[in-house]
């Protein structure tokens, strides 16, 4: 059995295809890579390890090879970083800002209470998540009492109990 070694651009280690002969052709050996690596949608650029040699669909790469693979997008596919809310039989929509005057503003949204129920976009309700969680949180932090001994001064860690945060004060009373 010959083997090829290749590795994804992205990746530090190397995988091995086995095979019959002494040569595969490059495009036999993306199939196999797609279907071993179940990729769909995309189409893989195969070069030399050692060379930088980039092999077209007919070339034929010898056995104990090492090849570098990287992923290109498909012909007539889009990018994928885009962003995109919501889905409706089948197609995309990109966010418009304010198109519906019935949704209520952000300043709205952090006095409701209940923002699952609230006519709002998502992201204006994440937003609003966020800044309420952040609201309890911080006024909480700073309605804790804090310990001051009879001098003043703040003693230990407010919230621990261990005996190593206690002051000399506290463990002789």
């Amino acid at each position: 059995m010959s083997c090829v070694h290749y590795r994804f651009q992205s990746r530090l280690t190397y995988d091995s295809l086995q095979f019959e002969g002494l040569n595969i052709s490059a495009g036999e050996l993306k199939r196999q890579i797609m279907r071993s690596k179940r990729l769909k949608f995309c189409q893989l650029k195969i070069s030399n390890a050692q060379t930088d040699e980039e092999y077209t669909d007919d070339a034929l790469i010898p056995k104990n090879t090492s090849v570098i693979i990287r992923r290109i997008p498909a012909a007539g596919l889009k990018s994928s970083n885009r962003r995109f809310v919501g889905h409706q039989a089948g197609r995309w929509r990109e966010p418009s800002p304010r198109a519906d005057p019935s949704l209520l503003s952000l300043e709205q949204l952090l006095k409701t209470e209940n923002l699952a129920e609230a006519k709002a976009s998502e992201e204006d309700k994440l937003k609003a998540v966020m800044y309420q969680s952040s609201l309890c949180y911080y006024s909480s932090r700073a309605a804790a009492p804090r310990r001051t001994s009879a001098s003043g001064r703040a003693q230990g860690f407010p919230a621990a109990s261990c005996w190593r945060w206690t002051t000399q004060t506290e463990r002789e009373s």
